[in-house]
C-alpha cells in the first residue's frame, strides 16, 4: 500500500478525468482502474454481486459475469473440461497409434436432446473435433426427462451434466433436483474415480418463475442471463460452486475471477442485479396470474371451435412446465407462415427459439417429442410476460380463427 503526501496547496481541489484509454467517462469509469472513480465503479460492481449471491443463496465469488447466457453456458462447458486438463489427454491419445485411439478414454458429457443452441452446439464442437464423447439422452414425449436415464448414461469419464431448468421452447420443467440426486449418488458409490462428475443447468427460462436457491437445486454451475428478466441487454451470469475446477476461455485480462477477461459492462450488470431483486419480489403472485392466463389460453384452444377443421396439438407436458408457455403445432401449415400472419394483427409470437428462427427448419425440440412432425407442420409459441392480460388472450384466439379460416386451403 502506497502512502501519499499531499503538500499543502494553493490550488483548489477538482475532478480531471485523464484515463480515457481506460474508458471514456461518457460511459462509467473502469472498474478495475485504481483511481478515485474506478474504486467507485468496482464498489457498485461488488454490491451488484452481492445481491445476485444473496438471491441465489450463493457466495459473492462464486458469481461471474457474463456478456449473457449463450457465454456463460460455453464457459461452463468449455472452462470446465480445460481445467481438468482433458484437452491435453485427448491430444495425447490423438498422437498414439491407431489401436489405442479408444473413444471411450475421452471424457464424456450428458446432456438432453433439447438443450438451447448454445449448449448443443459446443457439444457437437466437442465430439467433431473429438475433444469429448457426448450423450443426448432423448426426453419422453411430454418433454422431460427421465433421472434414471440421465443415472444411465453416467460412466468413469463422464465430467459434466448439462440439463436445462426448463425449456426455451415448450417450457418444460426438468427434475432438476432429482437429477442432482442421481449425480451424487454416483459419485459416492464411486470414491476411486479421480474426478467427480459436476452438474450444469440452464436456468435462463426458469430464472423468473421457478425456485433459484442453488443449494436446494443442488446444482455445481447455474446460468441465466438480464434480458429474459425485464433487464438490459448485454450481461449474464454464470454461478460456479466454490472448488468447481473450471478455467476462463478467453484471454486478455484478470477480471471475474480470471475466468472472464474484458472490462464489466457495470450499466447493465446493475440492472441486473436490480430485475432479479424485482423479480425475486413478485415472483409468486405473477406465477399464479400467468399460470391463470395459461389455462384460459388452452381452455379457448380446445374449447373453441377453431378446431372444427383443425387437430391442434399442445407440446409438452401440461402440469410441469412454465407458467407463461403455450406451445402448439397446426398441421400443413409451415411455421413461418404462421408467425407472418399473426404479426399482421399485431400480434408477435415465435416459431421456435429466436436464435435459431428463420432457418427453415423444424424445431429440433418439436422433432424430439414427435419425430414424425414435418416440415409442413407448423409450431407456435406464445410466451407471456408482465404486460399480459385477458384482452390480450382474447384476441389472439380470435386472430388465430380468423388465420386458420383464411389458410384453410393448406389443409383441406
Amino acid at each position: 500500500m502506497y502512502t501519499i503526501l499531499m503538500p499543502k496547496s494553493t490550488i483548489k481541489p477538482k475532478k480531471i478525468y485523464m484515463d480515457y484509454a481506460s474508458s471514456a467517462l461518457s460511459a462509467s469509469a473502469n472498474p478495475s482502474a485504481i483511481h478515485d472513480l474506478g474504486v467507485k465503479e468496482r464498489s457498485k460492481l461488488e454490491d451488484a454481486r452481492s445481491k445476485v449471491a444473496k438471491i441465489l443463496n450463493a457466495n459473492s465469488n462464486e458469481i461471474i459475469f457474463t456478456s449473457g447466457a449463450t457465454e456463460s453456458n460455453n464457459l461452463a462447458i468449455l472452462g470446465l473440461l480445460q481445467r481438468m486438463n482433458f484437452f491435453s489427454v485427448a491430444r495425447s491419445l490423438a498422437s498414439l497409434s491407431h489401436s489405442f485411439k479408444k473413444v471411450h478414454s475421452l471424457p464424456h458429457i450428458v446432456t438432453t436432446n433439447i438443450e438451447h443452441a448454445s449448449v448443443l452446439e459446443v457439444c457437437k464442437y466437442l465430439e467433431k473435433t473429438k475433444q469429448a464423447k457426448v450423450t443426448y439422452v432423448p426426453v419422453g414425449t411430454n418433454g422431460i426427462v427421465d433421472p434414471r436415464a440421465i443415472k444411465k448414461a453416467l460412466g468413469p469419464n463422464t465430467i459434466l451434466v448439462s440439463v436445462m431448468y426448463a425449456n426455451n421452447e415448450i417450457g418444460t420443467v426438468q427434475p432438476i433436483r432429482d437429477i442432482a440426486k442421481e449425480i451424487r449418488h454416483f459419485n459416492k458409490v464411486n470414491p476411486k474415480q479421480n474426478h467427480k462428475i459436476f452438474f450444469h443447468t440452464d436456468a435462463v427460462q426458469a430464472i423468473n418463475y421457478l425456485p433459484i436457491n442453488v443449494a436446494q437445486l443442488g446444482v455445481d454451475l447455474m446460468t441465466f442471463n438480464s434480458a429474459k428478466i425485464y433487464g438490459p441487454k448485454g450481461a449474464g451470469v454464470l454461478y460456479v460452486k466454490r472448488q468447481v475446477p473450471i478455467r476462463g476461455i478467453m484471454f486478455g485480462g484478470n477480471q471475474e475471477g480470471g475466468l472472464r477477461p474484458g472490462t464489466e459492462n457495470v450499466a447493465s450488470i446493475l440492472g441486473l442485479a436490480q430485475a432479479l431483486t424485482k423479480t425475486e419480489k413478485i415472483k409468486n403472485e405473477e406465477v399464479k396470474r400467468l399460470t391463470k392466463l395459461r389455462d384460459y389460453f388452452f381452455n379457448q384452444l380446445s374449447h373453441s371451435n377453431i378446431l372444427t377443421n383443425i387437430r391442434i396439438t399442445i407440446n409438452g407436458d401440461l402440469k410441469n412446465r412454465l407458467p407463461n408457455n403455450i406451445n402448439i403445432t397446426i398441421p400443413k401449415i409451415p411455421s413461418d407462415l404462421l408467425v407472418i400472419e399473426l404479426s399482421a394483427y399485431g400480434i408477435m409470437a415465435s416459431a421456435k427459439s429466436a436464435c435459431k428462427s428463420g432457418d427453415g427448419k423444424t424445431s429440433h425440440v418439436i422433432e424430439a417429442i414427435n419425430p414424425k412432425t414435418q416440415d409442413t407442420d407448423g409450431s407456435l409459441r406464445f410466451s407471456l410476460g408482465r404486460d399480459t392480460d385477458k384482452k390480450d388472450i382474447d384476441y389472439t384466439i380470435q386472430a388465430l380463427k380468423e388465420i386458420l379460416t383464411k389458410l384453410k386451403k393448406w389443409y383441406n
